[in-house]
C-alpha cells in the first residue's frame, strides 16, 4: 500500500538533498586517552559541535528495544531505530521473553530438536559464545542445554565461536570454563556424552557477514562438520595454548580448533541425523553459515561432505529470504519504515557504504527487509570492503564513500540520502588505538568534503551515529589498562548543518532523546508532518 504524509504548512524545505551521516561507532567519550575520537584530529566535527541545532542521543539498552540500559546498543538495532521511527522489542529482548514466557519450549521446532536428541543423535549448538548480548547470550545458551539433559538428550556438542569483540579482547576462559564445568556436570550425573566439539575465533571462524570473506565460512565449516583444525583435548585447552603462544592476540582471531579423543579422532563432526541449533540471536553473521547447511545447489566452496541435519535458527536471519528456513523465536515485525513513506511520496533516495556495513543503510534500515522498497525511486550504492584486518587499512572505503556521496548530491535527483562511515566501529573492533584514530580522523575528512558541497546545493546534512565504540579503547583499574573492543554505552551526536537556517525550528525538549526521534526530524526537514505513532521529532517548527 502506498503510505501518504501530510505537508508541513509553516516549513518550506530546502532545495537541495537532506543527507543523514552515520559515523558509526562515533559517540562521545571521558575525552581522555582512552577516547579516540577525541585524541583524533577532528576540526570538522569540532565545528559542527558548535552549531546551536545539536542534541546527544541515546543510543543503547531500552532506547532501541533491548532488555536493559546496561546492554550495548549496536548497528543492526541501530538502523532498524533510525528506518522504524519507533521502539520495537530486538534479539536478547525477543528470546529473553520468548524463553521467560515458556512460549519457546512450546515450538514445533524446539520438541523435534529433543526428538532428535533423545532417538541417540547428536544435538549441536553453534554459536558466539560469550554475554555480549549483542549476537548471543550464553545464559540462553546455558538454558537450552539443561533443558536438553533434563528431556532425556544424551549427546551434546558445543561449537563455540570465540568473542573478544563485544566482550573483553582475552576473555574467552570466562566462558569456556563455566560452560566446561556445566557439561561435565551433566556427563557425569546423568551418564550423557555432553562437550566441546569445535570452536574458533569469530572474525576467522564461521562469523562472516554481507559476503565478504567466504573463507572465514568454509574454515568453520571444515572445523564443525569434518573435524578439520588443530588438535586439542578440551577446548580451555585450545584457548590456555592459544594465550601462551600469542599473548597480544585477541580471541576473535584465534585459528579453528577440533577436540580430539585419545587417538586424535574428532568428537563433535556433524553427522546425518544430527540437529544443529545456531544460537545467534542477531542474524547479520548468522545468515552465511545457514546458508551453507540449507542450500542444496550451494557452490562458494566445496563443502566435501553436506550432512542431512534439522538445522535451526535461535531466529529467522533474513525474513525475505527466509534464511533459515527453522528457527525458534519469531522476529520484530517492523512495518511503516520511513522508506516506505517515502516511496509513498514518491520521493527519490539514496543509501551508500562498503560492504560492511551496506546492508545497515538497506536491510536493517528498511525493517529487516531484503532488496528495493522501491526501485524505481531507489538507488543503493555498495561499496567492496577491503579483505583485511581493518587497523592494517583504517580508512577503509570513507574517500570512495564521500566521492559517490558527491556524486549523487551534484545530481541534483535525491531529495534524501543516508551514508555510512563504518571506521570507527570496524577499526574500534580491532583494539589498536592509533589505528582507531586514524579511522576517526578519515571520517572527519569525508565530512569536511561534503559540507561544502551542502552549501552547493542548499542541503541538509544530519551527522549522527548508530552506537558509540570509538570513544572508549580501554578500561583502566588499578593503573592496569585492558583494551575495549567492544561498543560503548555513550550517548551520540545529532547535529544539523543548515547553511540556510533562519530560525525555522529549533531544538524540542524531549525527555530522553535516541535514536528513534531521528526518522520524524527527517520528515519535518524535508517539509513533512511526523508519523502520528512515530517517536516524537527532535525539532519544533516555529
Amino acid at each position: 500500500m502506498d503510505l501518504k504524509l501530510e505537508k508541513l504548512k509553516n516549513f518550506k524545505p530546502r532545495k537541495g538533498t537532506v543527507l543523514l551521516v552515520v559515523m558509526d561507532g562515533v559517540g562521545f567519550g571521558k575525552q581522555d586517552e582512552s577516547d579516540a575520537v577525541y585524541l583524533a584530529k577532528t576540526p570538522n566535527l569540532d565545528k559542527l559541535l558548535t552549531l546551536p541545532n545539536q542534541v546527544r542521543l541515546k543510543a543503547h539498552g531500552t532506547a532501541v528495544g533491548l532488555p536493559s540500559d546496561d546492554d550495548m546498543g549496536n548497528s543492526e538495532v541501530g538502523h532498524n531505530a533510525l528506518g522504524a521511527g519507533r521502539i520495537f522489542a530486538q534479539g536478547a529482548k525477543l528470546v529473553n521473553n520468548s524463553i521467560t514466557s515458556g512460549e519457546f519450549f512450546k515450538s514445533e521446532n524446539w520438541n523435534k530438536i529433543l526428538e532428535i536428541g533423545k532417538s541417540g543423535k547428536t544435538v549441536h549448538f553453534l554459536g558466539l559464545l560469550s554475554d555480549g548480548n549483542v549476537h548471543s547470550n550464553i545464559k540462553q545458551l546455558f538454558i537450552l542445554i539443561n533443558k536438553c539433559a533434563e528431556a532425556g538428550v544424551s549427546k551434546v556438542r558445543i561449537h563455540a565461536l570465540l568473542d573478544g569483540r563485544d566482550v573483553p579482547g582475552r576473555s574467552a576462559l570466562n566462558y569456556v570454563n563455566p560452560t566446561e564445568e556445566l557439561l561435565n556436570k551433566i556427563s557425569n550425573e546423568k551418564g550423557y556424552d555432553y562437550n566441546f566439539g569445535s570452536g574458533g575465533g569469530r572474525m576467522i571462524t564461521t562469523m562472516d557477514r554481507y559476503n565478504a570473506d567466504w573463507d572465514i565460512v568454509k574454515r568453520g565449516w571444515n572445523a564443525h562438520v569434518l573435524g578439520i583444525g588443530r588438535k586439542f583435548k578440551s577446548a580451555s585447552e585450545a584457548v590456555n595454548t592459544y594465550y601462551a603462544e600469542d599473548p597480544n592476540k585477541i580471541d576473535q582471531y584465534w585459528d579453528p580448533f577440533v577436540i580430539v579423543d585419545n587417538n586424535e579422532k574428532p568428537i563433535g563432526t556433524i553427522e546425518d541425523g544430527d540437529a544443529v541449533v545456531m544460537f545467534n540471536f542477531r542474524g547479520d553473521r548468522a545468515i552465511e553459515i545457514s546458508r551453507a547447511f540449507e542450500e542444496e545447489n550451494f557452490n562458494i566452496f566445496n563443502r566435501v561432505r553436506v550432512p542431512k541435519v534439522f538445522y535451526v535458527g535461535m531466529m529467522e536471519y533474513d525474513g525475505d529470504l527466509h534464511i533459515p528456513r527453522n528457527y525458534l523465536v519469531n522476529p520484530p515485525k517492523i512495518d511503516r519504515s520511513i522508506s516506505e513513506y517515502m516511496c509513498g511520496e514518491g520521493l527519490n533516495t539514496f543509501a551508500i557504504s562498503e560492504t560492511q556495513k551496506f546492508g545497515h543503510v538497506t536491510y536493517f534500515w528498511n525493517g529487516n527487509k531484503s532488496g528495493y522498497v522501491c526501485e524505481e525511486k531507489e538507488t543503493y550504492i555498495e561499496i567492496p570492503s577491503d579483505k583485511i584486518e581493518f587497523d592494517k587499512a583504517p580508512r577503509m572505503k570513507a574517500d570512495e564513500i564521500t566521492d559517490k556521496t558527491i556524486e549523487l548530491l551534484r545530481s541534483g535527483k535525491y531529495q534524501f540520502g543516508r551514508i555510512n562511515y563504518p571506521n570507527g566501529d570496524m577499526v574500534g573492533h580491532t583494539g589498536v588505538i592509533d589505528a582507531v584514530i586514524k579511522a576517526v580522523e578519515a571520517v572527519d575528512e569525508g565530512l569536511g568534503k561534503l559540507l561544502p558541497v551542502i552549501d552547493e546545493i542548499g542541503g541538509i546534512a544530519l551527522i549522527t551515529a548508530d552506537h558509540g565504540n570509538a570513544d572508549e579503547m580501554f578500561t583502566e583499574s588499578k593503573g592496569v589498562r585492558t583494551p575495549k573492543t567492544a561498543h560503548t554505552l555513550n550517548p551520540v551526536p545529532f547535529i544539523i548543518y543548515d547553511p540556510n537556517f533562519k530560525g525555522e525550528y529549533k531544538m524540542a525538549t524531549l525527555t530522553t532523546p535516541g535514536l528513534t526521534n531521528i526518522a520524524g526530524t527527517i520528515l519535518n526537514l524535508l517539509g513533512y508532518e511526523n508519523v502520528q505513532d512515530y517517536d516524537k521529532s527532535l525539532v519544533e517548527m516555529s
